[in-house]
């Protein structure tokens, strides 16, 4: 991949987090599966543009984030399922 693309794809990411936060602390009521999976999809992101600019902490940061992110939706899901 160019770095060029890693760097379109790692601002996306980072657009995307920034946005989802922006979007949980604005909305009125924010829905969390959505703000969930705008996280993940942003670290996912920032994780593949990552491939190529390595940095571990950055890198380990995202892993984390990510599975933050899952934990999110699951509990999004299971109380969706529930109401």
């Amino acid at each position: 991949m160019s770095p060029v693309l890693a760097d379109i794809i790692g601002l996306l990411g980072s657009a995307c987090i920034v946005g989802a936060y922006a979007y949980n602390i604005m909305a009125a009521r924010a829905d969390a599966l959505a703000y969930n999976i705008v996280n993940l999809l942003g670290a996912v992101l920032l994780s593949i543009s990552l491939m190529v600019h390595y940095n571990l902490a950055s890198l380990i940061l995202e892993f984390v984030w990510s599975g933050f992110a899952l934990l999110g939706i699951a509990k999004a899901v299971r109380a969706r399922r529930r109401a």
